[in-house]
């Protein structure tokens, strides 16, 4: 079984792509859950091509209930085998509880990857990590602008608490990276990054700048995440147009 970093690492270099579409559909923008289900259908169908992965995001599905459960599971099968999924969750917690999360998202709906908070410390990481061939991305600088209350913070030992959960993704690098908003992706920020995989989001919507991961030779699969330039902005604009051209846009700068 390829592990998660040689299936992401496939993915991107059949395609030439970086692109990870983000699914975070907005339901009070649609006219019923069966016209929700068709634009996430026909994103799916028209952006594949240039993506490297989707990452859905849990949230706006749990916010339909039990129905959006179900539009999420539909989602997922939607989605080409070849084209790795990452379920953005974001859980974090101890025990058991962590390993009905994991049998949950990698044995009930087999998605490729998930992103996890480590803050409750690395034994939190076990559950998921006990699945061959499946990734997790674990929180290290988010893009939002409160990062800084936790995220940068310096510890004694001169790191940042970013660098602890790096740190910890580092010890695992066929499964494990780490999630790098664009818009605090400094290049400060990146050095102090092991080169583990990356999850990138900020471009697009967010208004995160490309040019701070130029020059930057990191040799593990890194993806780009744009969910609203891609769903919701521009649109007299096909999804695929959007996609293609996101796509682009990151591979001038990356390769």
């Amino acid at each position: 079984m390829p592990t998660y970093r040689e299936k992401l690492s496939q993915r991107i270099q059949d395609t030439g792509s970086r692109l990870c579409v983000g699914l975070d559909p907005r339901p009070e923008q649609h006219a019923g859950e069966g016209e929700l289900a068709e634009f996430l259908r026909n994103v799916v169908d028209d952006t594949a091509e240039f993506a490297a992965c989707f990452k859905p995001n849990i949230a706006y599905f749990e916010a339909l209930g039990a129905a959006g459960y179900q539009l999420l599971e539909d989602l997922i099968g939607w989605i080409p085998n070849e084209v790795p999924v990452i379920l953005d969750c974001k859980r974090g917690d101890i025990g058991t509880t962590q390993d009905y999360y994991a049998k949950a998202y990698f044995q009930n709906w087999d998605v490729d990857a998930v992103t996890l908070s480590p803050y409750l410390g690395a034994d939190t990481l076990e559950s998921f990590l006990a699945y061959e061939g499946k990734g997790l991305y674990l929180l290290g600088v988010t893009s939002n602008p409160g990062s800084a209350d936790l995220q940068a913070l310096s510890l004694e030992d001169g790191r940042s608490v970013y660098e602890v959960p790096a740190a910890m993704a580092a010890q695992h690098p066929e499964q494990a990276g780490l999630v790098v908003g664009l818009t605090n992706a400094s290049a400060d920020v990146l050095e102090r990054v092991p080169d583990v995989m990356l999850l990138i989001p900020g471009l697009g919507a967010q208004g995160g700048d490309l040019e701070t991961l130029a020059g930057q030779n990191r040799q593990a699969p890194n993806v780009i995440n744009v969910s609203r330039g891609i769903l919701y902005q521009e649109p007299d604009k096909t999804y695929s147009e959007k996609a293609k051209h996101y796509a682009d846009r990151i591979a001038s700068v990356l390769g």
